[in-house]
């Protein structure tokens, strides 16, 4: 999501690197930053080039950035530009191999690897899972690459602040009943209350966070529309929580943050933008067709499938009176749909 709104709390003197994600859990998640007050430390500390969004570029000052991030001659540094581009990058001397085909006395081991795997699913003529899953999550991600506007005032600005989140999937699925929904961020609910019917979904738990002394201090509430990223204080790496449809509840994780780039998609109007989307092998209930599954049956006279699975609601309706009595013959187990563990 790029860069939005007008941030509150002041930059911090530079020495204190309090607005720098350091690890406050080893390899875990950062300490609390400040988005907002991140990008402007940086922007005031990086030279304009390094944020600059124009691809390539003057070569005379190409050279004089090389000369000066080595420390050599500018002749040196131009000579290194020529030798190191990725013009002089190549194989073989005449364009006379097929680079999609792997040559049989190739030296090196990943490129042997990758042809006998290469070999083996010809033979099975089977396309695997990873095979597939990595084709699509490559296609996601270069549908909007470099993508620019049709109209320039949609143009994300040079020195904006790009946030990587990943949404997990939760394990039971809902329609979209409801608008109202919330963030859990810092101890702060940003309940969603764009649309009149919007209601505030947190209000229960704070009401039973203040009913007694129950040690989680007092949580805080604000207006989702009110905020952007760029506002908020949060941690790299921390799960936060989202809710909607009353209580469908997904794990929020800000994996990464940086500026802008000119590959990137440029078309602020394309973000909040999906570049990856997760295989879910979810087996859902067979008769509501909306809940993962929590039981299989076996030999069941009751179902049209064998095995047959349902989810728990379903499953007791459909096999028990309401007294508790099974009816029909069926043998039933519950079932751990792997979908969960996406």
């Amino acid at each position: 999501m790029a860069e939005g709104g007008q941030a509150e709390r002041a930059l911090r003197d530079k020495s204190s690197n309090k607005d720098v994600p350091e690890y406050e859990v080893t390899e875990r998640n950062t300490a609390v930053f400040h988005v907002g007050a991140f990008g402007r430390l940086w922007r005031s500390c990086l030279p304009a080039r390094e944020i600059s969004l124009q691809r390539g570029g003057d070569d005379e000052l190409d050279v004089a950035a090389v000369a000066e991030e080595f420390g050599c001659a500018l002749d040196t540094a131009a000579e290194l530009k020529l030798l190191c581009s990725t013009d002089s990058l190549k194989c073989f001397e005449e364009d006379d191999v097929d680079p999609n085909i792997i040559p049989e006395d190739t030296e090196l081991v990943t490129l042997g690897i990758r042809k006998k795997v290469l070999e083996r699913r010809k033979e099975t003529i089977i396309v695997d899972r990873p095979c597939r899953q990595e084709t699509f999550t490559y296609e996601l991600e270069s549908q909007a690459l470099g993508k620019k506007p049709q109209n320039q005032s949609d143009l994300v600005e040079e020195g904006e602040l790009v946030l990587t989140l990943n949404v997990f999937y939760p394990v039971i699925f809902q329609k979209d009943l409801y608008k109202s929904a919330f963030f859990h961020l810092e101890g702060t609910f940003y309940n969603d209350m764009r649309y009149p019917e919007c209601r505030e979904l947190s209000r229960t738990t704070i009401d039973w966070s203040e009913s007694l002394d129950r040690g989680y201090g007092k949580f805080q509430k604000a207006k989702m529309e009110d905020y952007t990223f760029n506002d908020l204080r949060i941690k790299i790496g921390f799960p936060y929580l989202y809710c909607h449809q009353g209580d469908c509840e997904h794990i929020v994780m800000i994996t990464d943050i940086r500026f802008i780039h000119c590959d990137d998609c440029l078309d602020r109007n394309l973000y909040p933008l999906l570049v990856k989307k997760h295989w879910l092998w979810t087996r859902k209930c067979c008769v509501c067709k909306m809940y993962t599954a929590r039981w299989v049956t076996n030999d069941d006279s009751l179902a049209p499938d064998d095995p047959c699975f349902f989810c728990d609601v379903c499953f007791k309706m459909l096999h028990y009176d309401a007294e508790g009595n099974k009816l029909g013959d069926f043998l039933a187990y519950p079932y751990v749909d792997p979908g969960i563990f996406n």
